[in-house]
C-alpha cells in the first residue's frame, strides 16, 4: 500500500501560524470571528479555509511557492478592477497567504444541476473585457513572477519541455509512445508557424486565467467575481478559452472535442469586444490557431506543478503532461486538415 505524503497544509504548526494570521487580520480589520475555522480543500499546490465571521464568511487562502505570485497579482487585480476581483481583507504576498471576503456561489451551481450554460454569458463578455484591460498592465504583471508564456517565446518553452524527458514518461503507461515524442519533436517547426501567424492579427498579449472553469467564478447578486489566478500566464489571450470549454463538456456531458451551437454562441459573445483589434472572421481565425498554442500553455503549467512535486504525489498526476501534449497533436492535425 501506498502512504500519502503528508501536506504541509495539515502540519499542526503551520497550521496554528495561519490560524494565528487569521485571526489578528480579523481583528486589525475589526472582524470577529464567529466559528470554528474549517479547512475543506487541500491540495499540494494550495489550500483554503472557511472563516464564520461578523461579516460573514471570509476565506483564506495559502499557495504552495511555485504559485506564490497568485496573492501579488490578486491584490494588484483588485486595486484594477474591484468590481471583478476579490474582496481582499488583507494579504501577505511573501507567505503565499489571502484572507478574502465571501463572493456568492460557484457559477457550476447554476450551470450543473440544469445543464443550461446560459449563465455562462454575461461572465464571457466581462471576462473578455477584463483581458482587454489587463493588456495594458502586463509589463507590471510579469515583474510578480507570473509564467511568459507569449507567443514569440512559446516555441522556446516547448523546446525545454521536450528536454525534460522523464515528465513525458516516454514508453511508460499513460505516458508518451517513442513514437509520439518523436512526432512532437518535428512538430516543433509547425509550432513556430502558428505562433507567428496567431501573432499577425494584432491581438495583444494579456493574462491567462489558467484555469477558467465554472468553479473559479462566483455569482452573488449580478457581481461576477473570478478568482484562483494560481494558474495565470502571460500569452495569447484566447488560450483561456481552452478551459471554458472542457468545463462545458464536462458540465453538460458532452465528447471531448465537442462544440455545440450554443458553445458557438458564447465563443461569438467573448470575441466580440475584441472586434477593436480585428474583424469577427479574423478573430474566429484566430481562435482556431489558439487551440494548439492553449494545450502547450496548460501543458507548460501542469509541468510547472508536477516538477515540484515527489514520490506519490507526483505519480498522481504525472500523466496529465504526456496526455495534453497528445491534445497539442490533435488540434495541430485538425488545423492541417
Amino acid at each position: 500500500m501506498t502512504t500519502q505524503p503528508q501536506l504541509l497544509w495539515h502540519d499542526p504548526e503551520w497550521q496554528k501560524q495561519a490560524h494565528d494570521w487569521i485571526q489578528s487580520e480579523a481583528k486589525r480589520n475589526s472582524i470577529e470571528l464567529t466559528g470554528e475555522i474549517e479547512q475543506p480543500h487541500a491540495y499540494a499546490w494550495s489550500t483554503v479555509m472557511r472563516v464564520p465571521s461578523s461579516e460573514g464568511m471570509l476565506f483564506f487562502k495559502a499557495t504552495a511557492a511555485e504559485t506564490v505570485h497568485e496573492i501579488a497579482l490578486t491584490q494588484r487585480m483588485a486595486e484594477w478592477f474591484p468590481d471583478c476581483l476579490p474582496d481582499i481583507v488583507s494579504a501577505e504576498p511573501s507567505r503565499g497567504w489571502m484572507l478574502m471576503r465571501d463572493g456568492g456561489e460557484q457559477l457550476r451551481t447554476s450551470i450543473r444541476p440544469t445543464k443550461d450554460i446560459t449563465p455562462w454569458e454575461p461572465v464571457i463578455t466581462r471576462y473578455a473585457e477584463l483581458q482587454i484591460g489587463l493588456a495594458e498592465h502586463i509589463s507590471e504583471i510579469l515583474t510578480m513572477g507570473i509564467p511568459d508564456h507569449r507567443l514569440a517565446l512559446l516555441p522556446t518553452r516547448y523546446t525545454e519541455l521536450l528536454a525534460d524527458e522523464a515528465s513525458l514518461m516516454i514508453g511508460q503507461e499513460k505516458g508518451l509512445t517513442p513514437t509520439e515524442f518523436q512526432q512532437l519533436k518535428e512538430l516543433k517547426p509547425r509550432l513556430e508557424q502558428i505562433c507567428a501567424k496567431l501573432s499577425s492579427f494584432g491581438i495583444p498579449a494579456s493574462l491567462n486565467h489558467g484555469d477558467f472553469h465554472d468553479g473559479n467564478i462566483l455569482l452573488k447578486d449580478g457581481h461576477i467575481t473570478f478568482f484562483d489566478w494560481g494558474d495565470a500566464s502571460v500569452t495569447h489571450p484566447f488560450v483561456s478559452l481552452r478551459t471554458l470549454f472542457v468545463s462545458i463538456e464536462i458540465a453538460l456531458n458532452l465528447d471531448d472535442y465537442s462544440f455545440t451551437p450554443e458553445m458557438a454562441s458564447l465563443l461569438d459573445r467573448y470575441l466580440e469586444p475584441w472586434q477593436k483589434f480585428a474583424s469577427k472572421d479574423a478573430l474566429l481565425t484566430a481562435y482556431r490557431l489558439s487551440k494548439p498554442v492553449a494545450a502547450i500553455v496548460k501543458t507548460l503549467s501542469w509541468h510547472l506543478t508536477i516538477s515540484r512535486l515527489e514520490g506519490p504525489l507526483r505519480e498522481e498526476y504525472a500523466w496529465i503532461v504526456p496526455e495534453v501534449l497528445r491534445e497539442f497533436m490533435v488540434y495541430e492535425k485538425m488545423l492541417s486538415e
